[in-house]
């Protein structure tokens, strides 16, 4: 095989299988570094990219966008790196540079976002990919790189806002849902010192949920402890946003409580009418907000690995070869791993 061509596996058309396929090497901006892939985890990102889902992804696909690899190639215009540095890369290869919130450091909310995934031009489910080497990051020389490529997307997911939106003891944090973004969170909530619930539909979750931090467990289909637990949360972080009673969980919030979204959904949220809904005079009388959060900027990502460092913080996983790519990905699509699958390249 050429150094001018590697190979990925792509969706041709949207729902199609992940094939092998050769590719061209696309050519080294000034900026930007090429790495070749080691690692990288398959998130539920990546199943609504090869469907074609929230309209911004082109054919034919390669997902993947939680990596590592090692540094093959720089850029001239590239600092901070060299060549045979290991580095994570999460879901943003790029940025325009040029918009408000480029220039306010907070490069994630590009106005450009849909055009800089680091999919584009080829994802991480191959032997190489190149993004800016500002979006190469080095990882601390002991972490496990298949720790590492689940931080880079699922990590920065919940770190952000749990950074952004929490006073350590004082703050009452529930996350509901104890999956792949969920157990992590958890993790995250403990070690920034804030009280800790586990919100779940399964009754199984809850001893491995405490094993991961936390303090207290609240069944979400027990409806009298869920309404024993009215105004009880100052922060509820949702990482499973399908099957939820919105009504329920913003009845659990506290006054000035907030709700945040931390994970991609192709769902509606009812807040008015409909089933699992509430009426809208709750959130103005009980003044609660409902929060996007986009992952995180550069400086918050760099953070995230060196805070789940120090605090032993870490994924789940399954590793699977490369090469059962479509076994991974309809393991995911089943929510079937426990709690996150990475791909490991020979």
């Amino acid at each position: 095989m050429s150094r001018s061509t590697f190979v990925a596996y792509s969706a041709q058309a949207p729902g199609a299988t992940l094939e092998p396929t050769t590719f061209e090497a696309p050519p080294l901006r000034d900026d930007e570094v090429r790495v070749e892939v080691t690692h990288c985890g398959v998130c539920h990102t990546d199943v609504h990219g090869v469907d074609g889902d929230f309209g911004v992804f082109a054919f034919p696909m390669v997902p993947g966008h939680e990596i590592v690899g090692r540094v093959a190639e720089l850029g001239p215009a590239v600092s901070g790196l060299a060549v045979g540095r290991q580095v994570g890369i999460g879901w943003q290869g790029r940025c325009c540079g040029r918009c408000e919130w480029c220039l306010a450091g907070d490069e994630h909310l590009c106005l450009q976002i849909a055009e800089c995934g680091s999919w584009t031009p080829y994802g991480g489910f191959g032997s190489s990919v190149v993004v800016d080497g500002r979006f190469a990051y080095p990882l601390p020389a002991d972490m496990a790189p298949e720790a590492a490529a689940v931080l880079m997307c699922a990590g920065i997911a919940v770190y952000a806002p749990l950074r952004k939106y929490t006073k350590g003891a004082s703050t009452r944090v529930g996350v509901v849902g104890i999956g792949g973004l969920g157990h992590l969170a958890l993790q995250f909530a403990k070690a920034l010192g804030c009280d800790v619930t586990a919100l779940s539909s399964s009754p199984r979750k809850e001893e491995e949920a405490r094993a991961l931090g936390a303090d207290h467990f609240l069944l979400t289909s027990d409806q009298r402890a869920m309404e024993e637990k009215e105004f009880g949360f100052d922060l509820l972080l949702c990482t499973a946003q399908s099957g939820n009673d919105w009504g329920n969980l913003v009845m659990v919030l506290t006054k000035n409580g907030r709700l945040v979204l931390p994970a991609f959904a192709p769902i509606e949220l009812p807040l008015v009418g409909g089933p699992g809904s509430g009426p809208i005079v709750d959130f103005v009388a009980h003044q609660v907000s409902i929060t996007g959060s986009f992952l995180g900027n550069r400086a918050e990502v760099s953070e995230m690995l060196a805070f789940a460092h120090d605090h032993d913080i870490s994924p789940r996983i399954e590793l699977m070869p490369m090469a059962q790519v479509n076994e991974a990905m309809l393991r995911v699509r089943r929510n079937q791993a426990r709690y996150r699958v990475v791909l490991v390249n020979a």
